[in-house]
């Protein structure tokens, strides 16, 4: 599990949890697909009084429940309060049946959270099959509708990776959060695109247009700004000190060192 994961993980329960911790007569059932701890779990961000129960293909760390088909989870209709996968998706050969299973277990209130790659290397756990763009959300809601069910997309966005120093972070995410029946959509009026600003082409349910769009990806930002620099396009002068003694390619490399490693970011 890779940083800017665990922190979108993080801000989903910080933002949707309090809701749920409301429930004072209730135990809040969380149910993860694809739950095996590689480097880190979303278990670690939900709130302890929450039920969790963690499912995934192979027996592993995490995992409470192996599933005998991908595309069949092992619970009945409308009980499950939040179903979240991480990193699951591209995994799936097809991601929109499971998708329509998390649904169909969660209760009319109830919420999915989504986060898969938006960008990476390719990385077989056993296939790795997709990459999800800024309007995976609202199809996959329209999917959700034309199956009968009555899914809102309630936002989502592409998390930025993350700038923790010494951390190698190659991702950026897409994430969206679903409410499985849209009457119930005033139950959830906080947002995490109103609360933290690390991300492009956020959307919420009531909007058409980007926020904070951006068509190139992080990396291709980068590639940009690199190419600029070389080409002396962009002026350095304001980043160093007069008194620096490094010559003119020097503080290029120094540049381009520092957007590589996300020290400069290419926002």
């Amino acid at each position: 599990m890779h940083p800017s994961a665990m922190t979108n993980a993080q801000n989903f329960f910080t933002t949707y949890g309090n809701y749920f911790k409301s429930k004072k007569n209730e135990k809040v059932k969380v149910v993860e697909i694809g739950s095996q701890n590689v480097n880190g779990s979303i278990r670690d961000c939900c709130p302890e009084e929450f039920d969790y129960i963690g499912l995934d293909f192979v027996q592993g760390k995490g995992v409470d429940i192996i599933l005998d088909d991908p595309y069949c989870l092992p619970f009945v209709d409308q009980s499950v309060d939040i179903v979240v996968s991480n990193s699951c998706f591209e995994h799936s050969e097809m991601f929109w049946l499971i998708f329509l299973e998390a649904i169909r277990v969660l209760k009319d209130d109830g919420l999915f959270l989504m986060i898969a790659p938006a960008n990476g290397v390719a990385h077989r756990y056993p296939v790795d099959c997709w990459r999800f763009y800024p309007d995976t959300g609202r199809a996959l809601a329209t999917w959700a509708n034309r199956n009968g069910y009555k899914t809102m997309m309630l936002e989502s966005y592409t998390s930025l990776q993350d700038i923790t120093p010494s951390v190698d972070d190659q991702w950026n995410d897409f994430v969206s959060v679903f409410l499985k029946n849209s009457a119930y959509s005033e139950k959830h009026i906080e947002r995490i695109i109103n609360k933290y600003k690390n991300f492009t082409n956020g959307l919420s349910h009531n909007t058409n247009e980007f926020i904070q769009p951006k068509f190139l990806s992080e990396d291709q930002r980068k590639l940009k700004v690199i190419q600029e620099c070389i080409l002396n396009k962009i002026d350095l002068s304001s980043r160093f000190d007069k008194s620096s003694v490094l010559t003119e390619d020097q503080r290029k490399i120094e540049v381009i060192s520092k957007i590589l490693s996300n020290e400069i970011r290419c926002f």
